[in-house]
């Protein structure tokens, strides 16, 4: 088959032909149709923490060709079903299978089977993101869920989080969620799933939110309504959200980015024993801030794969609460996406595989979001803002 392969001594990725991998027991092996492209993707490309030789890339959507021998018939799962997931690839030190080839293996529960009213190239761009802010919103800040998980295991494994999920329990009526980077694509679905989550409670939201001018209109409507939003070109940005609030400040806060001094910024918006979570490590070097009340909760996408992992000079530790997580919020999501959580606008890339890195990457950039800089004349060149990049790889 074909895949796109690191090459860590050139900072690069290429497309080779490689054996087609083999489902373990336990695993389906699926024929990738379309997969869409994370800021991790090339990050770890440019920055490599793997070694040559591993297949890169994370989100795919694809058909079951091949079922594993354990894999258990309740699963429903049968040869030519469409699924969707992630990988992590090369975004790691360990040794794990990437998405972006013309086959993969992957456990049969971290799938979820593509609703018929959701297209393929829509699927692709769910998975990662998807869950990422699910862990943000219900996994971590503890926002209620409308789908069943269990959440003693999580404070048995995160004892520090007992205390907010009691205030949770008993807040106000209405609750005020901040959204920093309200138009990336974790964003646009933080948003929705806030909005569920006070449905879900029998409560009413207020929903704050940092991003360009440009892209106000299509936060402000359906199916994200943010009622309020700033421009995080704006010095004074907090105080703005400050008054806005009538001096109550953002009862949870959720920081998209988390680079620079968003983290410091986004703290100074928290009520009084407000919670906030992120996205980047300060272990990582993504942020410093000794002046803030809190020490946001942080927690990586990866955990939700169960196995522990080792990146960016840390380790994320095997969460068995985690996967399990992610489990049932890709058993939801087969209901659920297309109806009560939208799928986030996709721009779909010509060329498939091989123009992943000379278009895609570079569009992405191996930074931050300030240091996206490829200016091109092609119409699909143009800067990446509220879409995820897809490829079509069938």
């Amino acid at each position: 088959m074909k895949a796109l392969i690191l090459d860590a001594q050139e900072r690069t990725a290429n497309v080779q032909d490689v054996n087609a991998p083999r489902p373990a027991a336990n695993e389906l092996l699926v024929r990738v149709e379309s997969i869409a492209l994370n800021p991790i993707d090339p990050l770890y490309v440019a920055k490599p923490l793997g070694s040559t030789g591993r297949t890169v890339g994370s989100d795919f959507v694809g058909q079951v060709v091949e079922i594993g021998s354990n894999v258990p018939k309740s699963a429903g799962l049968v040869t030519g079903v469409r699924v969707a997931g992630f990988l992590q690839g090369a975004c790691s030190v360990n040794d794990r299978p990437g998405a972006f080839a013309e086959y993969l293996t992957v456990p049969f529960d971290l799938v979820w089977r593509v609703p018929e009213s959701v297209s393929v190239d829509e699927a692709a761009s769910v998975s990662l993101v998807a869950l990422t802010a699910a862990q943000g919103i219900w996994y971590r800040l503890g926002l209620k869920a409308p789908f069943d998980f269990d959440r003693e295991a999580v404070l048995k494994e995160n004892p520090e989080w007992r205390q907010s999920d009691t205030k949770e329990a008993t807040g106000p009526e209405t609750i005020n969620v901040f959204v920093y980077g309200a138009s990336t694509s974790v964003g646009l679905y933080a948003a929705q799933l806030a909005r569920l989550s006070a449905k879900t409670q029998g409560k009413q939201i207020k929903l704050y939110g940092t991003a360009s001018k440009a892209r106000w209109e299509l936060l402000k409507a359906e199916p994200y309504a943010y009622d309020y939003l700033v421009s995080y070109r704006d010095e004074d940005w907090p105080e703005q959200i400050a008054k806005n609030s009538g001096g109550m400040g953002m009862h949870y806060a959720y920081d998209g980015l988390s680079e620079g001094s968003s983290v410091e910024r986004v703290a100074s918006t928290l009520a009084k024993n407000g919670k906030m979570a992120i996205v980047r490590s300060r272990a990582a070097g993504a942020w410093k801030a000794d002046n803030i009340a809190i020490e946001p909760v942080y927690g990586a996408v990866w955990e939700g794969l169960g196995e522990e992992v080792q990146y960016q000079g840390f380790t994320v530790s095997k969460s068995p609460a985690a996967r399990a997580f992610a489990v049932a919020f890709y058993r939801w999501l087969e209901t659920a996406l297309g109806s009560d959580l939208k799928p986030t606008p996709i721009r779909l890339m010509p060329g498939g595989l091989g123009k992943v890195v000379e278009d895609g990457f570079q569009l992405l950039g191996a930074g931050s979001v300030t240091d996206r800089q490829a200016k091109r004349p092609e119409e699909w060149m143009r800067p990446v803002s509220a879409e995820k990049l897809v490829y079509r790889i069938a």
